[in-house]
């Protein structure tokens, strides 16, 4: 009972600074599951939850969707997640946590080469960026730090970035947690458990878009930059544990 007491608290505090910032809930939540429930749980419960998480945001923002901008970037990942959605499914738990914790880390100097660059994204570009970001979606369930990066090369800020990246990450949880599903991967326990989980990520949503006018670029940064490395760092200890 104390760690759903303490996974729920969690979920609370990582699904406002998803409310905020478009992404992190995953990045802060996942570590969490891990030593929580094992990789093998945490993995099908956090798809859950981020398909919950990811619906409440486009509902707060709904408004703000860029719909041309979601087709061109959504449409190609639905075949993408569930591919790597079938690859994470053949690999050992002590992997899926050096994998997740490796990629994590690599998105820090990733997130910023992209800021660096400038890019700016076309439709094409879009789709490309899309299909490779749903087929890591599938595997390493977080790519929120990559594709917020995208979204703002559209032209895309604030309630609309975090809007239409809600609802492209939705087309990918939704392929994503059926994937798992038909494989077998999702058992009632685990739906029930991320449904749980899923319920405290959409009240910190709502809690986040009262704060999400109210953070400076610079601010944003930092916060998900220490994301990254804290969550990185815990689940390659989980590896190395394992």
């Amino acid at each position: 009972m104390t760690s759903y007491l303490f996974v729920l608290i969690v979920g609370v505090f990582a699904g406002t600074i998803g409310g905020v910032i478009g992404t992190g809930s995953s990045i802060l939540l996942l570590p969490v599951l891990v030593f929580t429930f094992g990789p093998l749980q945490a993995v099908p419960i956090m798809a859950v939850a981020s398909l919950m998480v990811n619906f409440s945001r486009a509902a707060a923002w709904w408004r703000e969707i860029d719909w041309r901008v979601l087709a061109a970037y959504a449409l190609p990942t639905i075949p993408a997640a569930a591919l790597g959605a079938r690859t994470l499914i053949s690999l050992p738990p002590a992997l899926i946590d050096t994998l997740l914790g490796l990629f994590f880390l690599a998105m820090i100097p990733g997130r910023r080469f992209l800021a660096k660059r400038g890019w700016k994204a076309s439709w094409w570009q879009l789709a490309i960026a899309g299909a490779l970001i749903g087929f890591l979606t599938g595997i390493v369930l977080s790519t929120g730090p990559l594709s917020v990066p995208v979204f703002a090369a559209a032209g895309l800020i604030k309630g609309a970035l975090l809007a239409t990246e809600a609802a492209a990450s939705l087309f990918i949880y939704i392929t994503k947690v059926t994937t798992f599903q038909a494989l077998g991967a999702l058992a009632q326990e685990t739906l029930i458990k991320g449904l749980i989980v899923g319920s405290s990520l959409m009240v910190g949503t709502f809690v986040g878009k009262y704060l999400v006018m109210r953070m400076s670029t610079a601010t944003f940064a930092k916060l998900l930059d220490l994301m990254l490395l804290g969550s990185g760092l815990a689940l390659l200890w989980a590896a190395y544990r394992a």
